[in-house]
């Protein structure tokens, strides 16, 4: 459940360190817990983007 909400306020903010914030959590562990959703799905969901994140294809399907 808690990879879900890091995905969910990570998709929201584009962005792991104010999803993090959102959570009163680490960068780190958003990055964790996605990286954890990811290889539970089989599928990659966000993309590195200079500073931010961006949502793949899967990614943006998945957080609709």
């Amino acid at each position: 459940m808690q990879a879900l909400r890091a995905f969910e306020a990570a998709a929201r903010e584009h962005s792991l360190t104010k999803a993090a914030q959102s959570l009163n959590l680490t960068h780190g562990a958003i990055s964790h817990q996605i990286k954890s959703l990811e290889s539970d799905l089989g599928v990659r969901l966000v993309e590195r983007a200079g500073r931010g994140i961006r949502l793949t294809d899967e990614g943006e399907r998945f957080a609709s």
